[in-house]
């Protein structure tokens, strides 16, 4: 007994049948609606609280550095350039 084999599809009728007979097929759809609405909205609080904690999401990438011309790092110099003045 005891959940031993989760729920069966006679579990899921019973309460099915439970719903409609306490809230009446009107007002399932509503409920439905509401429901669906509000879970919605709790997701888009969750995400906006996660963007505002700071913590970086884990799909977003850090955007690259910029090296500025100052901060570039010096050429090489080229085997003729090296090669002493006689």
């Amino acid at each position: 007994m005891f959940l031993r084999n989760g729920l069966e599809p006679w579990h899921l009728l019973i309460v099915a049948v439970v719903l409609i007979l306490l809230f009446g097929s009107k007002k399932l759809p509503d409920t439905a609606r509401a429901l669906g609405k509000s879970l919605r909205i709790l997701k888009s609080e969750t995400k906006a609280m996660r963007e505002d904690s700071g913590d970086p999401a884990p799909a977003a990438a850090a955007p690259a550095p910029q090296v500025t011309p100052a901060q570039a790092p010096a050429q090489a110099q080229t085997p003729a350039d090296a090669r002493p003045a006689q």
